[in-house]
């Protein structure tokens, strides 16, 4: 989940296995990272200062000054079981983050943080993934990425609602003793570029798709 941090400008990334928030700055070279016990997904910049970090165990202030976090929301999932995985901010100013099911189930969901309040807005999957809003913020993309699928919803930006889920791209499966170099791969992360275009990284397919709005 690479974020560019305006204010700062750097870039922003987490390491999740590695337990790391990394920080680079293009300008001087510099490459700065913070350990934490638990694994960050995800990160946001707050107009109030600081980054808001999803975390395993819920969402964070944290502070790069001084390294100290403060806690915004706990988890609302059983942390030995899912986990936060991508996240972004809506053009208003939400934070959307997903889960990742470790066993792998579709026990996943998308979560919107407003106002200090955590809500579960759309559920049924289980790698989340590939959040991105169109250039009019008319459209959310949300991708699954263990069922090779990318979800398109009319978004409501006046008051963060979705509706009309829909299928926005299908990937074929993986068969049975294919070889990776025959493998197209799996929707993971993905950015929306200013023709409305959804960019999206193919997990083991080792290729950069760029997908027109209608697909």
């Amino acid at each position: 989940s690479p974020c560019w941090h305006p204010a700062e400008q750097v870039l922003y990334w987490c390491d999740i296995p590695g337990h790391l928030l990394n920080r680079f700055d293009p300008a001087t070279g510099a490459h700065q990272a913070w350990p934490f016990e638990v694994e960050p997904a995800s990160c946001a910049p707050l107009q109030s200062g600081g980054l808001l970090l999803a975390m395993r165990d819920g969402l964070w202030h944290f502070d790069p000054a001084s390294g100290e976090r403060r806690c915004l929301a706990d988890a609302p999932y059983d942390t030995k079981a899912l986990r936060f995985n991508d996240g972004k901010a809506d053009p208003q100013g939400r934070f959307w983050v997903g889960t990742i099911d470790e066993a792998r189930a579709p026990n996943a969901a998308l979560y919107c943080f407003d106002s200090g309040d955590l809500q579960r807005v759309a559920d049924g999957i289980t790698v989340s993934n590939g959040l991105g809003w169109s250039p009019d913020g008319a459209t959310l993309y949300w991708s699954d990425t263990k069922a090779h699928t990318v979800h398109a919803f009319d978004f409501d930006g006046e008051d963060g609602s979705l509706s009309r889920r829909r299928v926005f791209a299908q990937f074929t499966p993986r068969a049975e003793g294919q070889a990776l170099d025959d493998y197209g791969g799996r929707p993971d992360g993905a950015a929306v570029d200013a023709e409305g275009a959804y960019w999206v990284a193919l997990f083991e397919g080792s290729r950069l798709l760029r997908l027109s709005p209608n697909g």
